[in-house]
């Protein structure tokens, strides 16, 4: 067993392994098949109390007010709080609970080798997680559905393996991410465990890899089912949960929200191969600085492109990468320049939201140039839609 700490990983001693193991069994019986969460802990010298809830009282609306804020808007806090609280705190979320909850006490002692985050972890995967502003990439099989049983499932390996090659390539160049996904049936969503700038940015150079290695074997095997991608980059809340498994929950999480429904309208409205990103305005911290940063999807587009020169000397198709650029597509101006445009969308349920259009340029030492993504003037609007980026709210000059 590793425990994985902020992207270092560590080998476990065989006793703390034992403990860890003998807690997730005490945490087993009290999720009792799904039928409970485990939504906080909290130390006490020689034990965990473990604040386990009905699963139905997250969505119960007849629980009572808490602190002058109504039952969902101190349950959505308790969600998005952190695991590990005090006596005091998980004493009083068990209060908000009322009936639904209880505190079990585990006979279970914290040593220097067993840390806060990994009984986090632990508490995790029994319970549900409210997950603020986290980014997540949606990568969809363009016509997937027309495919024969056969022909989807090479497609989805084809897709696994890019998704493969492009994190052991980042690997390569000591760029961390600790990654998650889960399937949508013709694609993935993929999102990284990590909450900082550096995670989204990573989440991101992933995503460029992924494409340009989808692009470089559909070049190769014409023949082969290689799925045509679309894909689509945001950053939004979701909640996170894990699912039942042989009857055990697994060791992987699911995500479902606000992000994965803005992915999946925005994924719809996209034309094979293109790339498209959110509008977000979002504050993250720095991991090396520890400060809080605010971001918007040029701001990220900007930070990514200055961070590149990273992916320098990576191998695609048997070349070396001598130049990588992204940048938001736009209009040409007047006087000949680009200024980028949020471009809205209008999805079938008749709601409309601002993207932005990308492309992703991938110069080679010895072949051709892999172009990843839509030029502006290709895309193909609603006339609202085209009068809007006559007269963008948003704009910006492309970086040159």
């Amino acid at each position: 067993m590793i425990a994985s700490d902020g992207g270092s990983d560590r080998a476990l001693t065989a006793a703390v392994r034992r403990a860890l193991s003998d807690l997730d069994d005490a945490m087993f019986d009290l999720w009792n098949l799904g039928e409970n969460i485990i939504l906080a802990w909290a130390r006490q010298p020689l034990e965990l109390r473990l604040l386990v809830v009905h699963h139905f009282a997250i969505t119960d609306s007849t629980l009572a007010k808490s602190e002058r804020k109504s039952a969902d808007e101190a349950i959505t806090q308790v969600l998005a709080g952190p695991k590990g609280v005090s006596q005091e705190e998980i004493e009083r979320i068990s209060r908000l609970f009322g009936s639904a909850s209880r505190l079990v006490s585990v006979s279970f002692k914290l040593g220097d080798e067993i840390d806060s985050e990994m009984i986090n972890r632990l508490v995790a995967r029994y319970g549900v997680s409210l997950v603020r502003e986290r980014a997540v990439v949606l990568l969809d099989a363009v016509g997937f559905s027309l495919r024969s049983p056969l022909e989807q499932v090479a497609m989805l390996n084809s897709l696994t393996h890019s998704v493969n090659s492009a994190y052991r390539q980042l690997q390569s160049k000591d760029i961390q991410i600790n990654f998650a996904r889960t399937t949508t049936g013709d694609g993935f969503y993929i999102w990284s465990q990590a909450r900082t700038t550096e995670a989204n940015i990573a989440l991101y150079k992933l995503m460029m890899l992924i494409l340009a290695d989808n692009a470089v074997v559909q070049r190769k095997m014409p023949g082969f089912p290689v799925p045509k991608l679309r894909a689509a980059f945001h950053v939004s809340e979701h909640y996170e949960f894990y699912q039942m498994d042989a009857l055990n929950p697994t060791a992987f999480g699911y995500i479902v929200g606000r992000v994965t429904i803005e992915l999946a309208r925005m994924v719809e409205n996209a034309l094979p191969g293109q790339i498209i990103l959110g509008e977000f305005d979002v504050d993250l911290t720095d991991r090396q600085t520890g400060n809080t940063v605010r971001y918007n999807t040029l701001d990220f587009v900007d930070k990514t492109a200055d961070e590149l020169q990273q992916l320098k000397g990576l191998v695609i198709a048997g070349d070396s990468i001598d130049g990588f650029s992204c940048y938001v597509t736009g209009e040409r101006q007047a006087n000949g320049e680009f200024q980028t445009n949020s471009i809205p969308i209008r999805d079938k349920h008749g709601a409309t939201r601002s993207v932005y259009n990308a492309k992703i340029n991938i110069h080679l030492l010895q072949a051709e140039p892999i172009f990843l993504g839509i030029q502006h003037k290709d895309l193909k609007l609603h006339p609202a839609e085209k009068k809007a980026i006559e007269s963008p709210q948003l704009t910006r000059p492309l970086k040159s």
